[in-house]
This record gives structure tokens, sequence and C-alpha cells, in this order.
């Protein structure tokens, strides 16, 4: 019978300093991704809209609803003639007298105001990325006080937001959707 013999390799600095390279190269790729995922866009000059309920009751929400949806043609038309941030505050200035005239008319008498100001935003998710609460450049129409929820929308570049975001599908795990295929 042949003896057992223990078969040693002679470990080289190679060999011991590689794992540590490995490590460190996946610690780098980690990094990297989690800061593609999280940078936040380039601060541009950005211009948003918002329409401001006067209440959260169902009959303000929806005259805010009505409002909101009877402008859109306007100021999609505002924003498709225009390249510019300077072109789209042309274009909604030429249309602003329509925009409160529409308001006024859907209002229920309740009194309006459509100002242009520095206003602050809530930070709001687009994608992977995070627009943070800050002041921005705004036109704001106000329902009655404008104590009700929101409706916003970034014109340039284009963004809208409900204020209330509602979940569009069931989250599914590919996995656990081909196990269960297996069963059935």
């Amino acid at each position: 019978m042949l003896p057992d013999y223990v078969i040693t390799r002679k470990k080289t600095i190679v060999d011991k300093i590689l794992p540590f390279i490995e490590m460190i190269l996946l610690l780098i790729i980690v990094q990297a991704a989690i800061a593609l995922l999280t940078m936040a866009p380039e601060e541009e000059e950005t211009i948003r809209f918002r329409v401001l309920a006067h209440s959260d009751a169902p009959a303000d929400q929806h005259v805010k609803q009505e409002i909101q949806q009877s402008i859109a043609p306007l100021i999609e038309q505002a924003l498709a003639s225009s390249g510019s941030k300077a072109e789209i505050v042309d274009n909604l200035e030429a249309v602003e007298h329509e925009i409160v005239a529409i308001a006024d008319s859907l209002a229920g008498g309740r009194d309006i105001s459509f100002v242009r100001t520095d206003a602050l935003f809530p930070p709001k998710r687009s994608g992977y990325f995070i627009h943070p609460q800050a002041r921005y450049d705004a036109y704001i129409l106000t329902i009655g006080s404008g104590r009700g929820d929101n409706w916003w929308c970034a014109l340039f570049p284009k963004v809208c937001f409900p204020d209330k975001e509602k979940e569009d599908e069931k989250v599914k795990f590919f996995i656990w959707e081909w196990i269960k295929k297996l069963f059935d």
C-alpha cells in the first residue's frame, strides 16, 4: 500500500494579496453603482407649475383636478414650442390670462391667484433620482385658501407628479414566480 502524502503548495506573495485586491475592486464597483443610482441630476434651471386645492374635501380635490386637466393643454402647448426656460416663461406669460379665466370659471366662486415665485417643494423621487426639498422657480395657481393636497409639474425638464403617489402594481419576485410555475 502506498502511503498518503500531504501535498503542500508554497504560497507566493500574489496568493496572499489577491483576495484583498479582489475585495477592494468589489467595494469600488459597489460604491460606483450606489453613486450612479443615488446621484441627483445635475443642477439645472427648473421651473415648476403647482395647483393648490382649497381643502382636502373630495369636492375641492375634484375642482383641482378639473382645473388641472383643463389648463394642461395650454401648458403642453407652451412647452411644445419652447426649448429653454426663458421661452417657457414667455409662452406661459402669453397664456396666463387664459389659465386664470379657465380656473376662475371652474373654481365655483372661490378666489383664484396665479403668481410666479420661489416656492418650497417637498423631496420627490423620479426614477432613481431624488429631487431634494428646495426652493424652485414656480408658477402657483391657488384655489381659495390653498390648504388642500396639490398637484405639481416640473415644466423644464418635464416631470409631473400628483401629490399622493399611487401604487401601480404589486411587486413580483422572479425566482418565486418561477418556483410557483414549476408546481402548477
